[in-house]
């Protein structure tokens, strides 16, 4: 069950880009077309799903405070955190370098097509930020850091595949002339964002996560009335 509530939340919920804007230079530079759009997207998954289980396994196993506690009892008070940006980073490059490696031997039409913005992955900030939300948010396994990196990747890939589908439509539209090109998109990404913030409610509880905690605060209020009640006869006997 939580693998499936952290898939959909990293989808709908805290999307890359609509819920937090990282991402923003090759979503807007790179959906233009849908073709492109879509190698870009996969590109972004398989980094995802590599770099933030592997980064993981670096935080847990290196990084953090104790972490090379299996050394020995010598190395159970070093703290490498300070490395953890220049490790992640180290990461993500040499992934990156895989995935043009592989894309430009197996499609040269997409690596052309993709041209700089595919070596530019390895400082696309979504792609940082999945390392980063996954050591803020404290995930406990390698299964779930992995859920989480494919997650995030399929919602980065969604968001861009859905704007370049759009774009590619509105060419043929009568857009008002101040608003063709980057102001027509800005503001059809602010609509898909509020769009997506409207899952919150279907996969948090709705309505019954709300009537749970009311219940709680209830209760609670109820508790101290009592304690106070009985700390006010204890007084009135003492006295």
């Amino acid at each position: 069950m939580e693998h499936v509530e952290l898939f959909f939340k990293s989808i709908f919920i805290d999307n890359m880009v609509f819920a937090t804007f990282l991402g923003m230079c090759s979503y807007l530079a790179v959906s233009k077309k849908v073709s492109t759009a879509i190698g870009l997207g996969a590109a972004v998954i398989f980094v995802l799903g590599i770099t933030v289980p592997l980064n993981w396994l670096l935080d847990q196993y290196i990084l953090q405070e104790g972490a090379l506690a299996w050394l020995g009892p010598e190395f159970a008070s070093y703290d490498l955190s300070f490395l953890s940006f220049i490790m992640f980073i180290a990461t993500i490059a040499t992934m990156v370098q895989l995935v043009e490696i592989v894309v430009e031997k197996f499609s040269p039409a997409l690596y052309n097509s993709l041209g700089i913005f595919l070596p530019l992955i390895a400082v696309n900030c979504a792609i940082l930020g999945g390392s980063l939300f996954m050591q803020s948010r404290e995930i406990a396994s390698l299964g779930l850091a992995f859920n989480y990196g494919v997650s995030s990747g399929i919602g980065w890939f969604l968001a861009i595949l859905a704007i370049a589908a759009i774009r590619e439509k509105i060419r043929y539209s009568s857009v008002p002339a101040p608003l063709r090109g980057l102001g027509i998109t800005f503001i059809i990404t602010g609509l898909m964002a509020i769009g997506f913030m409207s899952f919150g409610g279907m996969l948090t509880g709705g309505d019954d996560a709300v009537a749970k905690e009311d219940s709680a605060v209830e209760v609670k209020i109820e508790e101290e009335k009592e304690n106070k009640t009985i700390a006010d006869n204890t007084a009135q006997l003492i006295q």
